[in-house]
C-alpha cells in the first residue's frame, strides 16, 4: 500500500536549530569540477599534516601504510570520544570554525547529519567517483547523494544474520528457521520445553537492531527525504508487521527482553539463556570474546525471512571516512580517505586483524577471507555466510538527518512498549509524533505517512 502523506511545516527559526551552524572562521572549500592527476601529485608531495578522528583500534597500521606511500604527508590520529561524544565534539568544532578534523569516522546513519549542514566535501572531483565498482551496491548507496555526490568512503559494514547455538537446537530437535513464522514456532517450542532458555532476546533500547529489522522487513521510513523536506513513515504496514511480531512474542513471554551489552546480558549468553543472537557481521568476533565458555557451540545462518524463499537482509552498523569541507588540505584528505579504504594491504588488515567486516567486493570474494574456518563456530566458514548475506541487503534504505534523535526517541516509545508486549501500533505512532515534532522545531517541512 502506498502511504498517504500529510505535510506539516516547521515554524522555528533556522537559527534555533542545532543544524544551523554559525559562520565558520574558515570558509568551506568550493570543490572544483575535476582535480587533475598532476594537481594530486603536487599536493601529495607538499609537506602536510592531517588530523584524523577515529575510534578504530589499531588504525595506526593503515595510517603508517599511507605515510609510507606518501612520505610528505603526516597523519595525526585522535580518538576524541566514542559514540555520541565523537559527534558532539565534531559539531562543536564545526560551529567554532576551528579544531575540526580533516577526516573523521562517520557511521552510515550519521552521514546525512553532516550533509544537511553542508559540512562534508563531495569527493567526486578527487577521484572517488571512480571507486563505485569496488564496493557492494548497497554500501555505495549509503554514501551517495541524490545528485551523485560521494560524501564518504565506506570502511566497514554490518549485514545482519543469525548466530545460533547448535547444541541447543539439536537437543530440542529445532531446525534452523527459514521464516519468521518458523522462528516464532521454535521460540514457543523451546521455551515450553525449557523455561530457562529463550530462542532469542529482544533488547528494549537497541534502536540500531530495530532499524536493521525494519530494513530487512521492507520498511524505509525516511525514503524520499531531501534537503528541508523530511518524509517520515514509521507507521507503515511493513513497520507495523515488524513491531507486531516482536510485541506478540514478548507478550507471550517466549523471548527475553534483557538490555543488551550489559553485565546481565553477557552472563546470560555464557550460561546459555539465549539460543540465538540476531546480530550483524561484526557479531561473530565480538561473541568469541564475550562468551568464550560456549566455544564450539555456535553456528551462523541468514536471518529468517518474511516470505518463504526470499533472501533479504538488513544492516546494523558500519562506518565511513568523510572529509569536512573546511579542511585546508582537501586533496590530501580525500586521497587519505580513499587510500586506507581501498589499498589492498590496508583493507585486508582491517578485515583480518581489526575484524571490521569489509564493504569491498574484492575481499568479500577472496577465498582466503571467506574460507577462514573458526573454531568457535565449529569450524564453520562464518565470513562466507556473511559475505553471502551482504549480497542480499537492499540498497533502498535512507537515514534521517538527525538519526541520533530518532534513536533517542525509539527506546521510550517503541522499544519499551514492544518489550512489555504492549500496543505496537500506538508506540509507532508516538515515535512518529516525536520525530515530526523535533523535525518541525528544527525548521524541516514534514510529510508524514499514515
Amino acid at each position: 500500500m502506498t502511504p498517504r502523506f500529510r505535510r506539516r511545516t516547521g515554524l522555528a527559526a533556522a537559527a534555533a536549530s542545532p543544524f544551523a551552524f554559525a559562520a565558520c572562521a574558515r570558509q568551506p572549500v568550493e570543490p572544483p569540477e575535476h582535480v587533475s592527476q598532476a594537481q594530486i601529485d603536487d599536493a601529495m608531495r607538499t609537506p602536510t599534516e592531517l588530523n584524523f578522528w577515529t575510534w578504530v583500534p589499531g588504525i595506526e597500521k593503515q595510517v603508517a601504510l599511507f605515510e609510507e606511500a606518501y612520505p610528505d604527508i603526516k597523519v595525526k590520529v585522535t580518538n576524541a570520544a566514542q559514540g555520541a561524544g565523537h559527534y558532539a565534539k565534531i559539531r562543536t568544532a564545526l560551529r567554532a570554525g576551528r579544531g575540526a578534523p580533516d577526516v573523521a569516522q562517520i557511521e552510515y546513519e550519521m552521514v546525512p547529519a553532516f550533509t544537511i549542514t553542508d559540512h562534508l566535501l563531495d569527493l567526486r572531483p578527487y577521484g572517488a567517483g571512480e571507486l563505485e565498482d569496488q564496493f557492494v551496491e548497497w554500501v555505495w548507496a549509503q554514501v551517495s547523494g541524490a545528485n551523485g555526490e560521494v560524501w564518504a568512503i565506506p570502511q566497514d559494514t554490518g549485514p545482519m544474520g543469525m548466530l545460533y547455538r547448535a547444541d541447543i537446537f539439536d537437543a530440542h530437535g529445532i531446525e534452523v528457521p527459514a521464516t519468521w513464522e518458523a522462528f516464532a514456532d521454535a521460540a514457543r517450542t523451546l521455551h515450553e520445553a525449557d523455561p530457562e532458555v529463550y530462542l532469542t532476546n529482544f533488547p528494549p533500547s537497541q534502536g540500531a537492531f530495530f532499524s536493521g529489522a525494519l530494513w530487512q522487513g521492507g520498511a524505509d521510513p525516511f525514503a524520499g527525504s531531501e534537503g528541508p523536506v523530511l518524509k517520515v513513515d514509521v507507521v507503515s504496514e511493513a513497520a507495523q508487521r515488524v513491531a507486531d511480531y516482536w510485541s506478540t512474542l514478548a507478550a507471550e513471554g517466549v523471548v527475553s527482553t534483557d538490555p543488551d551489552f550489559s553485565d546481565q546480558w553477557y552472563q546470560a549468553a555464557n550460561r546459555g539463556k539465549y539460543a540465538t543472537w540476531l546480530t550483524a557481521a561484526w557479531g561473530p568476533v565480538f561473541l568469541q570474546s564475550t562468551a568464550a565458555s560456549t566455544s564450539g557451540k555456535w553456528r551462523a545462518a541468514p536471518l529468517p525471512q518474511w516470505e518463504s524463499g526470499d533472501e533479504v537482509a538488513g544492516n546494523w552498523g558500519g562506518s565511513t571516512n568523510g572529509v569536512f569541507n573546511i579542511t585546508e588540505h582537501p586533496i590530501q584528505a580525500a586521497v587519505f580517505a580513499q587510500f586506507i579504504n581501498t589499498d589492498p594491504e590496508c583493507t585486508k588488515a582491517m578485515a583480518t586483524e581489526q575484524f571490521l567486516f569489509p564493504p569491498t567486493k574484492a575481499l568479500l570474494e577472496d577465498p582466503e577471507f571467506t574460507g577462514l574456518e573458526l573454531e568457535f563456530y565449529g569450524g564453520q566458514k562464518v565470513n562466507e555466510v556473511f559475505a553471502q548475506i551482504s549480497a542480499t541487503v537492499s540498497p533502498d534504505f535512507q537515514w534521517p538527518p538527525f538519526n541520533d534523535q530518532v534513536r533517542a526517541d525509539y527506546g521510550p516509545t517503541v522499544g519499551s512498549t514492544i518489550a512489555a508486549g504492549g500496543d505496537a501500533a500506538a508506540a509507532l505512532g508516538d515515535w512518529q509524533d516525536r520525530i515530526a515534532e523535533y523535525a518541525e522545531f528544527q525548521g524541516f517541512t514534514v510529510e508524514e505517512g499514515s
